[in-house]
């Protein structure tokens, strides 16, 4: 690949994890909170279904988009760096691979046995905190949060990685 469609293939990546880091920090420090405490302030009965709901639509969003956008990157990378191969490359390349497996891992695994779930309790408000399925389900709850910072760790490694990454032979020597 040539330098400017490289470059410009670099600059698409770096964009694309970007947005998706910050949405997804978006939707952990405001869109996940504000979803309970909104319908909390209203004292509603069954306030963690209604605001499970919303945060498990916004959350399949970010997940999802979390591994399409990594897969992208990746695939961009290992286009544009096959003749460059080096330890940055494989680190970004590592990490980029972590963003998606956790996300994936996220949506269609801790994600999917939480609607299950969830739709075993009918209710989740109604279940007693003491139940085997609101415990597992708490535990699912933990797992996905994990996931999903390590997702965004990894994120952020790979725009690092990327984006403070030595240019060689940027500097000019004088003669």
């Amino acid at each position: 690949m040539n330098r400017p469609a490289s470059a410009f293939a670099g600059s698409v990546g770096l964009l694309l994890l970007s947005l998706w880091l910050g949405a997804a920090i978006f939707f952990s420090a405001v869109v996940a909170p504000a979803a309970f405490a909104s319908l909390r302030s209203f004292h509603v009965t069954n306030l963690n279904e209604i605001a499970g709901t919303i945060v498990s639509r916004a959350l399949a969003v970010i997940n999802v988009s979390g591994v399409l956008i990594s897969l992208l990157v990746l695939a961009l990378t290992l286009t544009t760096e096959r003749k460059n191969m080096k330890a940055s490359v494989f680190a970004r390349s590592a990490a980029l691979t972590l963003m998606a497996v956790t996300t994936a891992v996220g949506h269609w695994v801790i994600a999917a046995r939480m609607r299950s779930l969830r739709l075993a309790m009918v209710t989740i408000d109604l279940v007693p905190p003491d139940d085997q399925r609101r415990i597992a389900f708490n535990d699912l709850h933990r797992y996905s949060v994990a996931l999903l910072m390590l997702g965004m760790l990894a994120a952020f490694a790979a725009i690092i990685l990327k984006g403070f990454r030595p240019v060689l032979g940027s500097r000019k020597t004088s003669s």
